[in-house]
């Protein structure tokens, strides 16, 4: 199983490395979960402040939207972990079909 840590034999060192990464991760979590509720404050305050345009809104807010797309792959769905090359090269492969898609679409319509 790729997935399993190697043990050292002795019970005491494994348990102590386990609680060591899983304190870690749940840093990580914590920060990143603190980073996306600022993400989208930033988000309701660029709609909320008239003075922008629409022009700008739009673009930043799906900027801050992929930002968001990919702490959550990375540190929610573990994307960041060894054993998910499989499903990284499925959801790239998936991204650049979509990519390619959107653009051949828009190049269809606009010429």
């Amino acid at each position: 199983m790729a997935n399993q840590q190697p043990t050292s034999g002795n019970p005491k060192v494994d348990l102590e490395y386990r609680r060591r990464k899983n304190s870690e991760e749940m840093r990580y979590q914590v920060i990143t979960f603190s980073l996306m509720i600022f993400l989208t404050l930033i988000a309701f305050a660029a709609v909320g402040f008239s003075d922008f345009s629409g022009w700008f809104i739009v673009p930043f807010i799906i900027l801050l939207a992929v930002i968001q797309v990919i702490f959550q792959l990375y540190y929610f769905m573990h994307m960041s972990h060894k054993g998910h090359e499989a499903p990284q090269l499925f959801l790239y492969s998936g991204v650049l079909v979509g990519a390619l898609t959107l653009l051949a679409f828009m190049t269809i319509v606009w010429w």
